[in-house]
């Protein structure tokens, strides 16, 4: 793929973020003759991946003006930046925002891929990663698996072959190249979260999706590195409302009403699920009084022939809600009601609700839940699965980011578990044991905790307490194979693997 400089010049007055564009002796907002057909074959916003045909992005927070020496050094010769830089390089575009600059750089540069396929894309607190493993199940029976996803855990360009995301929603120029990816596979549709962050720095400016879909909201991803408040965290949770369209939207979600308004302000048609009976609710779910893995859904309308009887895999009302959700989008994009029952009945996540069954009888549930709503969710759910015995749990929180939830995890193991166990989880540069005694400090006294730092002793210590009638619930990391531990990733076995084996070795 290519594009020229004048095609870049082209866009960036178009969008209105061209500031100026800075040569070894001039300003000016025109290019040099002699360079207005320069190909540039390659976009990269790693200094130290250039060459003399990239256009380079001086983006971050923490970019220093040497990493821009250092590759004009090694042959690069144009750049976009918000600044002008006293280098070598050839050229430079100036731009009032890098981040949008790269967004709408990156689509033109790998031919807008976004329109070539159906993009679906969910964003709430928890279960967007469920909810879009549910889609692409569904999908899959529709397209003949030529759906791709990009999700928390694990994403596929082609339908079958998996790989671990960096990032619950990429960066805009890995993001279209994905995409590029997506379509040059035959793909005809395209799943995936978007996240707080995604539209804070900027990550999906531009990008309008097919049918978007708002599950919850509740206050995570609060630090000075992420939002500042709930009020910033939501705002940018809302700005799918306003980027699809077609949305779908929760109706017990808190604050409905405020997310009605913005869909009717953007005049953006929403269809709304829930599972009360109130006669304006566009679809509802009732979960099986006999099977806690069944439910039915019933319509007013049901002009996408979605009403009848539903089975699942994963375990938890919250899931009824999320297989709905996907059902909805999956039938907006051209799936049958047979495709939508199908595929919620086969859907499985790695890391969500695995269960495994210890030597003694106790049950032990794997789990991603790793904010506030989503581990109390899962813990409602083990309690009244098991109404006689314990809830044993092992959880950490991670470093540098989300800070809130350590108070978040002390209340819900305060209300809802019998024993912690607190222990590392993606501490990054932060201590583990201080973190794990910054969750203790809000744990009530009628709970047995525990701080083993080690994982795997943890989870260990886990089991060895546990009695017949217990549940252990390992929560946080599910199917994730690294710890975050200081700046590196480090391999690790995963919940679901680790326990297991601890399981087989006491038979």
């Amino acid at each position: 793929m290519s594009i020229t400089l004048t095609d870049i010049r082209t866009c960036l007055l178009k969008e209105q973020l061209l500031k100026e564009i800075v040569t070894t002796t001039d300003w000016s907002l025109s290019l040099p003759d002699k360079l207005t057909a320069t190909q540039i074959h390659e976009l990269s916003y790693d200094s130290r991946k250039v060459s003399e045909s990239t256009l380079f992005f001086c983006k971050g927070l923490g970019f220093k003006e040497e990493y821009l020496k250092k590759a004009v050094a090694d042959g690069l010769k144009f750049y976009v930046s918000e600044t002008p830089y006293e280098t070598d390089a050839e050229l430079g575009f100036i731009v009032t925002d890098i981040r949008k600059a790269m967004a709408v750089l990156s689509m033109l540069f790998f031919d807008y891929p976004q329109t070539k396929m159906t993009l679906i894309a969910f964003t709430g607190t928890k279960g967007k990663t469920t909810a879009a493993y549910f889609t692409k199940f569904i999908l899959d029976y529709t397209t003949n698996n030529k759906t791709a996803m990009l999700s928390t855990m694990n994403s596929t360009l082609d339908g079958k072959n998996f790989f671990k995301s960096q990032l619950t929603t990429p960066e805009s120029m890995d993001l279209y190249r994905m995409m590029a990816e997506a379509v040059e596979n035959k793909m005809t549709h395209f799943v995936m979260e978007v996240s707080s962050q995604a539209y804070k720095v900027q990550r999906v400016y531009g990008l309008f999706y097919d049918v978007g879909i708002f599950l919850n909201i509740s206050p995570d991803h609060i630090s000075p590195i992420e939002h500042p408040t709930f009020d910033d965290y939501f705002y940018c949770k809302r700005q799918l409302i306003a980027h699809s369209k077609k949305i779908i939207v929760n109706r017990e979600s808190d604050y409905f009403h405020l997310l009605k308004e913005t869909a009717e302000m953007t005049e953006t048609p929403m269809v709304t699920y829930g599972n009360t009976e109130d006669g304006e609710t566009d679809y509802v779910y009732t979960k099986d009084s006999q099977n806690s893995l069944a439910f039915s859904v019933s319509s007013k309308l049901d002009t996408l022939h979605l009403a009848g009887d539903y089975q699942l895999r994963l375990g938890g009302e919250f899931n009824m809600g999320n297989a709905l959700s996907a059902a909805i989008a999956a039938g907006l994009s051209g799936a049958s009601g047979e495709d939508c029952k199908q595929g919620i009945a086969d859907t499985v996540v790695p890391g969500r609700m695995e269960q495994l069954t210890h030597t003694n009888g106790a049950k032990v549930y794997v789990d991603y839940a790793h904010n506030y709503v989503s581990l109390q969710s899962l813990l409602q759910f083990v309690k009244e699965e098991h109404p006689n015995g314990r809830i044993i749990v092992v959880l950490g929180s991670p470093g540098d980011k989300a800070i809130s939830r350590r108070k978040d995890f002390g209340e819900v193991l305060s209300d809802l578990a019998d024993i912690a166990l607190l222990t590392t989880d993606d501490p990054a540069t932060e201590d583990p044991q201080q973190i794990s005694e910054q969750i203790a400090e809000h744990i009530e006294p009628t709970v047995d905790f525990q701080i083993i730092i080690d994982r795997e002793k943890a989870i260990q210590a886990a089991l060895t307490a546990s009695q017949p009638e217990d549940a252990v619930v390992i929560a946080g990391k599910g199917a994730d194979l690294f710890q975050k531990v200081g700046k590196e990733d480090v391999p690790y076995e995963g919940d679901y693997a680790l326990a297991e084996r601890l399981i087989d070795a006491q038979q």
